[in-house]
């Protein structure tokens, strides 16, 4: 064994993330929005943050690794920002600059966004029961709890036993993008208005929503309050339609109610597929999950108009026995209940029978895919804050929705047509795209990067290339 081997490359996918970030413009873009730094020989820190970026997207939970990966790909790229670069461009991140770095992060979103609508198939929209849901960009909020072992600012007990932060983020489902992401204590509680507020109007600027736009908004019912679906009924506006559903707390009068329905207003929910949603019950019988509406029944006055509810019942498995209400063990049933502005004559415009029970049932149960987008941004730098600094550690989740934005548009504009790099998970696409080794050449001027020629996802890597060139040149 010797270690003299030159010009290897660790992880030549990071050459599909700079060129992203060179087409894009995001670079000269980040360096236009961040203070120059002082003295001979700074670096520009825009570029530094994009080199963190790519690090964070490769595997690095901290500014030491960071340094460390650009070593793996120094050949391509010479001159690695070092670890206390990287700290003072992310400590020179105070409120002004972070407002103006989420106006870049607006203005080259709304760049991605053309280049998608350009693309083959254009851009993505999400189906629901086998109904694509055209013109519709669907936003899902949800929070995490970030758990740490020291005392970090803001580290708390959270309501799950745990200790450290709980941030709340937004994502756009149609690319699975994190266009928002507030640091909060973890202690915060998961309904918090003010919180939720202000993660939605980051949000709302960070889309490049067409004029006349449909807008939907799901949200879980742990974030359930009067204060939130009145702000979310606000929100609808000459220029935008917008929708929701979130999740209901059913207490005694919603049992009232929903005791009141008779047997025949039940009918079948379906799954994502189209198919009737069936679970083994108690006697290992095929049960169907029911829904029915609960709107006529139940007295919503008070609350937002056009309002309605949506009950659905399951039978009950042996791990919910211990949270059934008296109600529930009674009737041999566990409820949920879903509340949405969506008419139920109207329903989603040209979406056909998206009005219907069955439908807004299976609409915010397909809500659960954010928690595969927390789970991804958790892989992509948000699974560890690495600083005591509050400060510090809101510019590191700056980055890191960076990083998970970078990964989004590289897998959208570049392998959107391999589904198994296009909906990879971060370990599954690391492997097979962005850790390949290289060897890197060069003659007359030209420099090619070599790849093992069995590597069964090198066509994969080589297209996405040729994609990647191929993209219009903004920087």
């Amino acid at each position: 064994m010797r270690a003299d081997g030159k010009n290897l490359i660790g992880h030549a996918g990071v050459v599909l993330l700079r060129k992203v970030v060179d087409r894009v413009g995001l670079a000269t873009a980040l360096s236009a929005a961040l203070p120059k730094g002082t003295g001979p020989g700074w670096r520009d820190r825009g570029v530094a943050l994009v080199q963190l970026a790519c690090a964070i997207v490769l595997g690095a939970t901290n500014i030491l690794q960071a340094e460390h990966l650009q070593y793996h790909w120094r050949a391509l790229f010479p001159r690695p920002v070092s670890d206390s670069t990287l700290r003072r461009a992310l400590e020179a991140i105070d409120g002004p600059v972070l407002a103006r770095v989420e106006r870049v992060r607006a203005a080259i979103r709304h760049v991605v966004w053309t280049l998608l609508a350009l693309r083959p198939g254009g851009f993505p929209w999400i189906s629901v029961c086998g109904r694509e849901l055209t013109g519709w960009y669907v936003l899902d909020l949800d929070a995490t709890i970030v758990t740490c072992t020291s005392a970090k600012e803001g580290a708390e007990g959270t309501f799950k036993g745990s200790f450290g932060h709980m941030p709340l983020g937004a994502w756009v489902a149609n690319t699975r993008e994190c266009v928002a992401m507030l640091l909060r204590p973890g202690n915060a509680p998961p309904n918090d208005v003010a919180d939720h507020k202000t993660v939605l109007a980051a949000a709302l600027r960070q889309l490049p929503l067409p004029l006349w736009s449909k807008l939907l908004i799901r949200i879980d019912g742990a974030a359930f309050s009067h204060e939130i679906l009145d702000h979310l009924q606000s929100l609808t506006t000459s220029r935008r339609r917008v929708r929701w559903v979130t999740g209901w707390a059913i207490n005694a009068t919603d049992e009232q109610a929903i005791a009141l329905l008779p047997d025949k207003v039940w009918t079948a929910a379906l799954r994502q597929d189209g198919e009737v949603h069936k679970i083994k019950g108690p006697d290992g019988d095929m049960v169907s999950y029911q829904v029915a509406e609960l709107t006529g029944i139940r007295d919503l006055t008070g609350w937002p108009t056009g309002m309605r509810l949506i009950v659905r019942r399951v039978k009950p498995s042996r791990r919910d026995a211990k949270k059934l209400t008296a109600f529930e063990k009674r009737t041999g049933w566990r409820y949920q209940i879903t509340a949405t502005n969506i008419p139920a004559h109207q329903g989603l415009s040209s979406v056909p029978g998206s009005g219907q029970v069955w439908f807004v049932d299976a609409l915010y149960r397909d809500h659960a895919e954010v928690e595969d987008r927390v789970k991804a941004i958790k892989r992509v730098g948000l699974g560890l804050l690495p600083s005591k600094s509050w400060q510090f550690n809101a510019a590191w989740v700056l980055a890191a929705t960076i990083a998970a934005d970078l990964d989004a548009w590289t897998r959208l504009l570049l392998p959107h047509d391999e589904p198994e790099l296009a909906a990879a998970e971060p370990e599954t696409i690391r492997m097979k795209l962005y850790h390949l080794p290289a060897r890197l050449t060069s003659h007359v001027r030209r420099r090619t990067l070599h790849l093992d020629r069995t590597w069964p996802w090198a066509t994969a890597f080589t297209t996405a290339w040729q994609r990647a060139h191929q993209l219009p040149a903004l920087s």
